[in-house]
C-alpha cells in the first residue's frame, strides 16, 4: 500500500488513514468490507463527520478510551484509532463490541498498531512511493 491506498477520507480539518502492517493488510478495512452496506455507511459517515467537523460530541458514537486511543462506535461495531500531529487520524483495528469495557487484547493491539506506525513513519518504511 502507498498513502493513497490507505485513504479511508480526507475531509475539510481531517484526513482519516486505515493502518495497515508490513504486509499491505488492514484488520480495519478488511473488517468494514465484511460489514453489510448499511452498517459500512454508519461507519463512513462517523469518519465523515470527524473528517469534515473536527469532533463528533456524542460519547455514544466517539470516545476517548485512554492511552491516546479514540473508537469511532457504530453500534455495535468498534474502530479503534489514534490522532498524528499533521491533522490526521488512522484507524488501527474493528471488533464487534460484545460486553460493557472495551475489551484489553483489543486496545493493546491498537496501542502496538500505533507502535508500529510511529517506528515505520520515522524510519520512512510505511508511506511509500508510488
Amino acid at each position: 500500500m502507498n498513502r493513497k491506498g490507505c485513504l479511508a477520507y480526507k475531509g475539510i480539518i481531517f484526513t482519516v488513514e486505515w493502518y495497515y502492517n508490513e504486509s499491505g493488510k488492514s484488520q480495519a478495512f478488511d473488517y468494514l468490507i465484511k460489514l453489510n452496506p448499511e452498517m459500512q455507511k454508519k461507519v463512513f459517515y462517523l469518519i465523515k463527520r470527524i473528517g469534515d467537523h473536527g469532533k463528533i460530541n456524542d460519547i455514544t458514537k466517539f470516545r476517548n478510551e485512554g492511552d491516546k486511543i479514540y473508537a469511532f462506535k457504530p453500534q455495535p461495531d468498534r474502530f479503534l484509532s489514534f490522532f498524528i500531529k499533521d491533522n490526521t487520524i488512522i484507524i488501527t483495528n474493528a471488533f464487534r463490541k460484545k460486553t460493557d469495557k472495551l475489551p484489553v487484547n483489543e486496545k493493546a493491539k491498537a496501542l502496538k498498531f500505533r507502535e508500529n506506525y510511529i517506528l515505520r513513519v520515522k524510519e520512512g518504511k510505511y508511506y511509500e512511493e508510488d
